[in-house]
């Protein structure tokens, strides 16, 4: 049946939606391995010395980063303090840092404790920066279920590093 409607094409968020994001056989933690196996083409932004920042692999909207301990720890009163101060610290650098190269109109700042509270990978703590401008949230993600991204994640990524390197 023919309709009136725009198709915007964002097939990378397709194995998520079926749930098939990752290797089914790696039972690993993906933050994990994100920590023990560093790669070139990963998402992280920035290692520091116990947490790091990472894109978000199915972003919310562009520069959706997460700041994530480097240990394997599902609840926020469970860090450290050197961890707490460290996650603290990459968060407010993360603000300055889209700001910087984004110009955003606000942020989302949150940590979903639990699989009840919206955590799809909640056996690691980590802490959502979403950018947000006006108008972000429009008809498509309201009425059309569907999201629009207008920058592909290795040019979020590349920006961001970029720019992480000049606010050191």
């Amino acid at each position: 049946m023919a309709d009136d409607l725009e198709r915007l094409w964002v097939p990378y968020r397709l194995a998520y939606v079926r749930g098939e994001a990752g290797d089914p056989a790696d039972d690993r933690c993906p933050f994990c391995v994100m920590v023990d196996e560093p790669a070139e083409d990963d998402l992280v932004v920035h290692r520091g010395s116990e947490a790091f920042v990472a894109l978000n692999l199915y972003p919310y909207n562009p520069g959706h980063l997460m700041v994530l301990p480097n240990r394997h720890v599902a609840d926020y009163a469970d860090l450290t303090p050197s961890e707490t101060v460290e996650v603290a610290e990459l968060t407010q650098q993360a603000l300055r840092v889209i700001r910087r190269v984004s110009q955003p109109h606000g942020f989302n700042l949150g940590i979903n404790l639990g699989g009840v509270a919206g955590g799809s990978l909640s056996a690691h703590l980590h802490q959502h920066v979403v950018p947000r401008w006006g108008g972000d949230a429009n008809f498509m993600t309201v009425v059309g279920k569907a999201k629009t991204m207008n920058q592909v994640l290795e040019d979020t990524c590349a920006m961001l590093r970029e720019a992480w390197t000049e606010e050191d």
